[in-house]
């Protein structure tokens, strides 16, 4: 019996590992970018936005991401009220710190390729929520409906 535990654990964890590479796979591609940089903005962007959030709306979205990329989402996650006033310029500025500097890159632009991932693999009915809990500013960053 604890063969049979073991093998299909080791068949879920290597689906999501498959599902995490997937998601880094279409956003590097999204961006022409290369994996490991595309892993990074979507590390930057996922764990501001997680801070961005309402506790609730925070778990309501984690529930809908692979389990691998839930662990990126939560990883050094300190539960705590914001500190920081929820504008546009602000959530670019923390993407850009997490990620590292680069002029090179349009992080207006970064963002929505990972909001575009989001949008393709979330719910409709949770990126709505999502949305709805940002600003106008931080919402022109999302594609629109």
């Amino acid at each position: 019996m604890n063969h049979i535990v073991s093998h299909t654990s080791f068949a879920t964890f290597n689906h999501a590992a498959q599902q995490a590479q997937q998601w880094v796979n279409e956003l590097a591609k999204d961006l022409g970018w290369s994996e490991p940089s595309a892993y990074r903005l979507m590390r930057s962007v996922l764990r501001t936005l997680r801070d961005w959030l309402s506790p609730a709306e925070m778990a309501d979205l984690s529930a809908q991401l692979p389990v691998l990329v839930r662990g990126v989402y939560f990883d050094g996650w300190k539960p705590s009220p914001p500190a920081f006033e929820r504008t546009k310029r602000y959530f670019i500025t923390s993407v850009r710190a997490s990620f590292g500097h680069d002029d090179e890159i349009d992080f207006d632009v970064a963002i929505n390729a990972v909001f575009t991932l989001l949008d393709r693999h979330i719910s409709h009915g949770e990126i709505v929520q999502v949305r709805s809990s940002m600003k106008k500013s931080l919402r022109e960053l999302w594609p629109a409906d």
